[in-house]
């Protein structure tokens, strides 16, 4: 078994982990850091398989302080991804009359209290929707992202920064290391295996934090996982332009996916099918792997199509199963804060999970904290 030597080790080739790695060599100086992901490529689970979209607040009117760090975050993360960020159609948020945990009255003061913008949508965007069934529809502003052009910047800034990419490799231990503090046992696709020592680790593998041998004992926050459905679809024209979502409650998002040039269409009863509690001895990716991936458009078309008729006309494509990982403590609430966890028995060794793109700044942030 070879054995080589890193300034950092970051496991998983995400958009956290592919962010993570340029920061460290450009703002902090590092000069060996190395990526691993078991995948083929970088970006292609569950920083491609989402709805795309840059969060400006508006979809988390229950957690203040979500809301909040998006509306800080939204314009960041345009100004710095500019040519991955797709501003090209209208964002709608209706508010239903019937089971909505929020009014149209709340999420107007909602907005107003974290410093979003919005105003009542003109009576021909109102047409498209059932008047019985939603009280009030609000233009926002709200963006989607091409997660194919974000792998090209990663890709680049990667290769420019001399960071060591190594996919189709799989970290199977972290532990603590002979000559350096910290080390990680890898085996390729091929079978060849190697020990990375390391000063640092940043297990960024989202679905899988839990999911290694050696010395390290797991996180210590509860995970939610679940495996959902993400379906596309070839919207009629009158919907073309738009990306909507129906607030707060057993409803649904329709949002423009760039890299596809097509839409997502998500439901909040039938976009999840399955859920479970992590655990360490549970690979998610393998339970992805085998489970019987069958649709449930129809159901999720039936039901937004009482809200919003002209989607009976939509084409469904294809579906993106993925899974997808919460912190247990949040489901209340629905919020999405950061997970930034040092493992005490392996010092330099840090888990972090982030709910949404934008989030990426309150990783950057913490970073700064301890490296």
């Amino acid at each position: 078994m070879t054995h080589l030597h890193q300034d950092a080790v970051i496991i998983g080739g995400g958009f956290y982990g592919a962010a993570i790695a340029v920061y460290l060599v450009k703002q902090k100086g590092f000069k060996h850091v190395v990526l691993i992901e078991r995948e083929a490529a970088l970006l292609t689970r569950a920083s491609y398989n989402n709805q795309a979209r840059v969060h400006n607040g508006y979809h988390y009117p229950r957690s203040f302080t979500t809301a909040y760090r998006s509306r800080i975050n939204f314009p960041k993360f345009v100004r710095d991804w500019p040519q991955a960020i797709n501003q090209d159609f209208t964002k709608l948020y209706a508010i239903s009359r019937r089971n909505s945990k929020v009014t149209s009255r709340q999420f107007e003061r909602f907005c107003r209290e974290i410093g979003v913008e919005f105003r009542a949508a003109d009576p021909v965007l109102r047409t498209l929707f059932e008047p019985r069934l939603i009280e009030s529809v609000y233009v926002v502003n709200e963006y989607a992202f091409d997660t194919l052009k974000l792998a090209s910047w990663a890709a680049r800034e990667l290769a420019e920064n001399g960071v060591s990419v190594r996919c189709n490799t799989h970290a199977l231990t972290i532990s603590k290391g002979r000559e350096t503090p910290l080390q990680v046992g890898v085996r390729t696709n091929s079978g060849t295996e190697q020990l990375i020592q390391s000063r640092y680790v940043f297990n960024c593998t989202y679905s899988g934090l839990n999911q290694f041998a050696g010395d390290f004992s797991g996180i210590q926050s509860s995970l939610k996982q679940e495996i959902t459905e993400m379906a596309l679809m070839k919207m009629p024209d009158s919907l073309c332009g738009l990306g909507v979502t129906v607030m707060d409650g057993p409803f649904f998002s329709i949002m423009p996916f760039p890299a596809r040039g097509l839409h997502t269409l998500s439901h909040v009863r039938y976009t999840p099918h399955q859920h479970w509690c992590d655990q360490p001895d549970l690979d998610p990716y393998e339970k992805l792997r085998s489970y019987h991936k069958a649709s449930r458009v129809e159901r999720m078309v039936r039901d937004v199509a009482r809200y919003m008729p002209d989607v009976w006309r939509a084409t469904y494509q294809e579906s993106l199963f993925e899974i997808k990982t919460v912190l247990a403590k949040n489901e209340s609430d629905d919020g999405r804060p950061i997970l930034f966890e040092r493992h005490t028995t392996l010092p330099g060794c840090y888990s972090i999970l982030g709910g949404k793109i934008d989030n990426i700044y309150d990783v950057l942030e913490r970073l700064n904290e301890v490296v």
